[in-house]
């Protein structure tokens, strides 16, 4: 018999080679990673591109005011960090991915009270698909409200929102009539209807968590800006300790992020037939941190609505 050669073996990974950029490299050598990445890639690229479009029947002029206000910080300087600077452009996305969050949390609360949520929790898959239609059905309600409030809300010049309160004679919709009103508001409802598919087209065809990546691509648009304008007002040795303290505030959120409390677990043994079964000790991981962002996100959607209150009364 003839000897046959051992096949060659990959030869393994040199001491102290960058295992985190050979990682990156393979992601795209697999055809359906590659395709999920270029997907979401896809999707957050229109995401950010709409977040420019303004919405119809705007005073441009009065968005570059409103908006250079807002880059000087007050609460509207903190709320368009959710919008990805799309709420102060007044484009398509102003509301953003935030009216699903909402809606969300709303119906997890209301599945403790309401015994119909409780029972489709407890139906699989079946109850989640009508929960999530109910949960579509809300989003659409509270962006047609949070859109009427932001239209009468910029009709007024902001209500003050800006740091120095300046732009209170600003006009974003000079011809205030019901038409044009209601057109403003069935873009922006258009607007969080068209992200929430987007993200749950991520979720399904991409690489997973859409909602979530279309926040994080939100917050992090604004990074660059922010630091330009921090290097500009303070040089750059000030930008240094910004992203120094950035770092640690991320490792930081990582480790309670990941820190759990490992409840050990003993199982007894039993005896099945001849056989002992049983007898090993395990552990139940209880999160440091088990509600996420998810409470600083709902309280971020409501921290203005006592503002669009006040303008929608007058």
């Amino acid at each position: 018999m003839c000897a046959v050669p051992a096949e060659p073996h990959a030869a393994p990974p040199k001491k102290g080679s960058p295992r985190v950029l050979t990682s990156l490299k393979n992601m795209f050598k697999v055809p359906d990673l590659r395709n999920k990445i270029l997907f979401t890639l896809l999707m957050l690229t229109l995401y950010r591109f709409g977040a420019f479009i303004p919405a119809p029947g705007i005073d441009l002029g009065a968005v570059e005011q409103l908006k250079s206000s807002a880059d000087q910080g007050g609460v509207l300087g903190f709320l368009q960090l959710f919008s990805g600077g799309a709420l102060t452009q007044f484009a398509v996305f102003a509301l953003g991915i935030m009216p699903y969050i909402t809606s969300s949390i709303i119906m997890q609360i209301l599945a403790v009270v309401i015994p119909k949520l409780e029972e489709w929790q407890k139906q699989g898959a079946v109850g989640q698909r009508k929960i999530t239609q109910w949960t579509r059905y809300l989003t659409v309600a509270i962006a047609v409200m949070q859109s009427t409030g932001l239209a009468f809300l910029f009709h007024n010049g902001g209500g003050g929102f800006g740091n120095q309160g300046n732009n209170t004679g600003l006009d974003l919709i000079p011809n205030f009539t019901i038409p044009r009103v209601l057109l403003i508001v069935l873009t922006l409802t258009a607007g969080t209807a068209l992200l929430m598919w987007m993200g749950e087209l991520i979720t399904q065809r991409g690489i997973g968590n859409g909602m979530s990546l279309l926040i994080f691509s939100s917050v992090v648009s604004q990074l660059p800006a922010q630091a330009g304008r921090v290097r500009v007002e303070a040089g750059n040795a000030a930008l240094f300790m910004l992203l120094v303290l950035f770092l640690v505030l991320l490792v930081c959120i990582v480790f309670v992020e990941q820190g759990q409390r490992r409840i050990p677990v003993q199982y007894a043994k039993r005896m099945v037939g001849r056989k002992m079964y049983g007898g090993t000790s395990t552990y139940l991981p209880l999160k440091v941190n088990q509600a996420g962002v998810i409470p600083v996100i709902f309280a971020s959607s409501l921290l203005y609505v006592p503002q669009l209150l006040v303008q929608i009364t007058g």
